[in-house]
């Protein structure tokens, strides 16, 4: 089982506590997003978790506990974007807090453990093409010794995404600029050793040798883990995404980054209200189990496959 932490919030930031706390009791409820009262209880133990996923903006709350999780399979999405206040509020100065997190993370735990997330992409009136070259060559100047590829992807307008980004006056790109884009983004990343693809992206850049993207990758795990996982595609994302299946710990409406683009968060005042709630010490990310809730036991099982094939190394 491998367990996603977690598309829909930023669990590292801000509930690192909860998190550590989750691990050590070995245990987590997690509220069903289409059926408030349906609890999910997911089974933490290390016999079954084959990995973790930690998804950030910024890990700095866990750097001095990441000895806690010497259990566990895991590596982290770490979003690292070239956005100023007026997109990504709530995250700290990039230069100051983000890019050395980046890098005191790597040097911590690996670079094959960290993947550097460049999205998503969006362009207006400030952020044009040519300044997405610019840092993106910026940033993989600095972070190339420390992670093995890049993963970018261009903004996805939700209904809600469309009202949230109002403020930012958006320019939708073309197809062209796409691949043009994705040109110079491979060029950049074959200059300074970095292997990039894409996540859930429809466009064809196979011929710039970009692949869609695994974030929630099988290969990844199995080399990190030297193991073999009995795992198959997740058939809830969409058709591009490359992802194996695995189980989200986090609830939306949740994440106090604030960014603009967020596809997790309804408003500022929903977060607020969910943040409110929150308790470390509570099975559940924010509030307590209700009258009403329905505790559904998910029986997690490790897909580690135990036979040793005759071709293995």
């Amino acid at each position: 089982m491998i367990i996603s932490a977690s598309r829909r919030t930023d669990l590292p930031t801000y509930y690192s506590s909860w998190l550590f706390n989750r691990l050590l009791e070995e245990y987590v409820y997690v509220r069903n997003p289409m059926n408030y009262h349906q609890v999910g209880k997911v089974n933490l133990s290390p016999s079954v978790v084959d990995g973790i996923v930690f998804w950030t903006k910024n890990p700095i709350p866990m750097l001095d506990r990441l000895h806690e999780l010497e259990k566990y399979n895991y590596y982290f999405q770490f979003t690292l974007n070239p956005y100023g206040k007026d997109v990504e509020p709530n995250v700290p100065s990039k230069n100051d807090t983000i890019i050395p997190a980046f890098i005191g993370l790597s040097k911590k735990v690996g670079r094959e453990r960290v993947i550097w997330r460049y999205d998503p992409i969006l362009f207006n009136q400030y952020y044009t093409m040519d300044y997405h070259r610019k840092y993106f060559r910026k940033l993989a100047s600095i972070l190339s010794a420390y992670t093995e590829k890049c993963t970018v992807s261009f903004l996805d307008l939700y209904r809600k995404t469309e009202r949230n980004i109002l403020p930012l006056q958006i320019i939708p790109e073309t197809h062209e600029q796409q691949l043009d884009l994705m040109f110079s983004f491979s060029e950049i990343a074959k200059e300074y050793g970095i292997y990039i693809d894409t996540c859930a992206e429809a466009i064809d850049l196979s011929g710039l040798q970009i692949a869609h993207a695994c974030c929630i990758d099988k290969e990844r795990f199995e080399r990190l883990g030297h193991y073999k996982l009995s795992l198959e595609k997740d058939k809830n994302q969409r058709p591009e995404c490359g992802c194996i299946a695995s189980i989200d710990i986090g609830a939306y409406n949740t994440c106090r980054n604030g960014c603009l683009y967020c596809y997790a968060n309804y408003s500022n005042a929903a977060v607020q209200k969910a943040s409110a709630k929150h308790n470390p010490d509570s099975p559940l990310l924010y509030g307590e189990i209700e009258p009403e809730d329905v505790i559904i036991e998910r029986k997690g099982q490790t897909n580690i496959v135990m036979q040793t094939s005759l071709f293995d190394s």
